[in-house]
């Protein structure tokens, strides 16, 4: 059994889907959330999309409110939790290349003395043809935020589809957003129910 670390967008829907894919039972998704404005810490979404992803995925979701300070803390004791609820073997996470964040997810999980699992992991220049392959699996998503010293901000609410992909190469840019350029919203795909 593991816990997923889910934002709604894009990767963590990924992530899932390979996780699925690969026979993990998923216990529960979590995120983390900012305690003074009640929005998810890396879109800054509504909790509400987040539970009704999770409703549609018919999987429990865990919110861990916190703040700047107390980030690592709040995660350790709440995963801590968790993984006694679920009884857990692992936290998977839906990062690509970044070795700053994977060692993050690793060193948090060994401190809970679970495994950390990367089942998106893959090396920068496979990103275009991965945001490809996204399309090609049926998901659907929507820009919800955008860097707008990297890309325009008029992309915010374009869907995730092949002319994005096309469009996405004039930039010198992840296609896949890993640097933050831009997160989305999942709004349909293989993984959910109807």
């Amino acid at each position: 059994m593991i816990a997923l670390s889910f934002s709604g967008g894009k990767d963590s829907c990924l992530a899932l889907y390979e996780l699925q894919q690969q026979g993990w039972e998923i216990g529960c998704l979590f995120t983390t959330v900012w305690k003074e404005n009640g929005k998810t810490i890396a879109h800054e979404d509504s909790l509400e999309a987040l539970k009704e992803q999770a409703e549609r995925l018919r999987l429990p979701i865990h919110f861990i409110y916190t703040s700047m300070e107390e980030y690592e803390t709040d995660f350790i004791r709440t995963l801590s939790g968790l993984k006694d609820m679920y009884d857990l073997r692992a936290v998977a996470f839906g990062d690509w290349y970044l070795k700053g964040h994977i060692m993050w997810g690793v060193e948090q999980a060994e401190k809970v003395g679970l495994d950390a699992l990367y089942p998106l992991h893959a090396p920068q220049s496979e990103m275009l043809e991965q945001l490809r392959r996204f399309v090609r699996l049926g998901f659907v998503a929507k820009v919800i935020k955008i860097d707008d010293n990297k890309l325009p901000a008029d992309w915010v609410g374009r869907i995730i589809d092949e002319q994005f992909v096309a469009d996405i190469q004039a930039y010198d840019v992840c296609p896949m957003g890993e640097n933050g350029e831009y997160h989305t919203r999942v709004l349909d795909g293989p993984i959910f129910h109807k």
